[in-house]
């Protein structure tokens, strides 16, 4: 049978580990480090720290194959002709992402639909909705990506 100081001592190490993590999450200080997928569903983005800020990478495609030429997807809407052949699947697309506070960061995004570069703004909204929002010109829009794994 457990003793009631064991008893007492493991039901408080036990909620001192719980404050510890509530008091980390509540002080604003979730990762947004892990797989996100897109919310049209059709990319994986490999998201994780780079120094003070965050990177993300493209790691899968829900369609990898280009249909037209039946080879790996290519970044071919790029205007620069030595960076149309570079594959889909690895491209960074989270850019300079510099933290803004403990749960937002600032930077760019590309985007390989039309091969351009946006100003472009993340924040975690909660452990698994990571919020990707952008402008072009006067036009803005985000989107929530979905966490799939941790990284």
């Amino acid at each position: 049978m457990i003793s009631r100081l064991t008893f007492f001592h493991a039901f408080g190490s036990a909620t001192l580990l719980l404050s510890a993590s509530v008091a980390a999450a509540m002080a604003g200080q979730l990762d947004p480090s892990g797989v996100w997928l897109t919310q049209a569903g059709d990319a994986k983005v490999a998201v994780s720290r780079c120094g003070a800020g965050i990177c993300g990478r493209i790691i899968w495609l829900r369609d990898p194959i280009d249909r037209a030429t039946g080879k790996p997807q290519v970044d071919d809407k790029n205007p620069n002709p030595s960076l149309a052949k570079r594959r889909i699947i690895g491209l960074q697309i989270l850019i300079g992402m510099k933290p803004q506070n403990d749960n937002s960061w600032s930077g760019r995004i590309y985007n390989a639909d039309d091969g351009k570069t946006y100003a472009s703004s993340i924040s975690l909204q909660n452990v698994t909705t990571l919020k990707i929002g952008g402008c072009a010109g006067t036009f803005c829009g985000s989107e929530n990506w979905s966490k799939v794994s941790k990284r």
